[in-house]
């Protein structure tokens, strides 16, 4: 009874003097963990924070040119709200940006996907070919449009010249409402293949061999090994770039600027295109940063989709 007391009496401030040491530890583990990630929540403060909230009180404010000499930007409430979704370009705009970003991301996705399986196979120059199809990704958006205008005018352009050897007649691409969105369409899908068939390429490799080997064993092969074997296999790699390629399709600007501009009558116009010319072509930045608010929070809505089916993936 004695010798427990007395080695009782003996382990109690050990105990107590070891407990301050590890709340300092701790303490000095936690700072040294923020200081590390300090700079970065600086960076994205300053320059994602700070826009984002600036463009939210601009969508508030009567904001012009006149607002730069003046200092001065009364305070609208939701007029430039009220203006936006009350105009008759709105509802074309939405309309040509569900187009856009729909046609667009099929096309890409198919093309890609099909790429991707074609790319599987080892034949020689498969590694040459998988880099020359990511120019189309690596070249200047401005001058990939410059390029493909060129390409599309009705009169000098060389599909144009191309089509003619076979007596079909110019075709209107970028000056025609009917056919504008097309053609942008089109350009954009050009673009956004590397981006498919890189992602999905890479998904493809991470399927197990073995499981074919035994898919093959029960007499799934070709399509059926493809349904039953790769497509679940790179399911969420499919929804990963499915759901980017539709936030990076929507605020698409600089390929229908350089096309068309947004023309002809409006048939190309979308939320990313009507909010930069609302900006800087009208100077009207309140009712710009309103309509850049309504593609952000339609944006943050398909990033939650991707943190949430990112998380899933990793899961499992």
């Amino acid at each position: 009874m004695t010798v427990s007391a007395r080695a009782g009496v003996a382990a109690g401030p050990l105990v107590a003097s070891g407990r301050p040491g590890r709340s300092r530890a701790r303490l000095a583990s936690g700072v040294t963990r923020w200081l590390f990630i300090a700079p970065a929540v600086v960076f994205v403060a300053v320059f994602f924070g700070y826009p984002v909230v600036k463009n939210v009180l601009m969508s508030f404010q009567d904001y012009t040119t006149r607002t730069f000499f003046t200092g001065e930007a009364p305070w609208v409430g939701l007029a430039n709200y009220a203006q936006t979704f009350g105009s008759a370009v709105f509802t074309t705009t939405l309309v040509n940006t569900a187009l856009f970003t729909i046609g667009s991301i099929v096309m890409q996705f198919v093309i890609g996907l099909g790429l991707a399986l074609f790319f599987r196979r080892n034949f020689p120059l498969s590694g040459f070919l998988r880099g020359l199809l990511l120019l189309p990704w690596l070249l200047p958006l401005i001058a990939s449009s410059a390029v493909w205008k060129w390409l599309l005018d009705q009169d000098s352009g060389a599909i144009n010249q191309f089509l003619g050897l076979f007596g079909v007649p110019a075709v209107p691409w970028l000056v025609s409402p009917g056919l504008a969105l097309v053609a942008v369409i089109g350009v954009n899908i050009w673009l956004g293949i590397p981006f498919n068939t890189t992602i999905l390429y890479s998904g493809l490799q991470s399927v197990p061999p073995e499981l074919y080997e035994a898919a093959s064993l029960d007499g799934a092969t070709g399509v059926k090994a493809f349904r039953y074997v790769t497509w679940p296999s790179i399911r969420s790699v499919v929804s990963v770039v499915i759901v980017l390629g539709i936030v990076y399709t929507l605020k698409v600007v600089d390929i229908i600027l350089g096309l068309t501009g947004g023309g002809p009558a409006n048939s190309t116009q979308t939320l990313a295109t009507n909010a930069y010319h609302q900006s800087f072509v009208n100077f009207e930045f309140g009712i710009g940063a309103a309509i850049s608010n309504v593609l952000i929070v339609v944006s943050f809505l398909f990033a939650v989709v991707y943190i949430s089916i990112s998380r899933k993936a990793a899961d499992e």
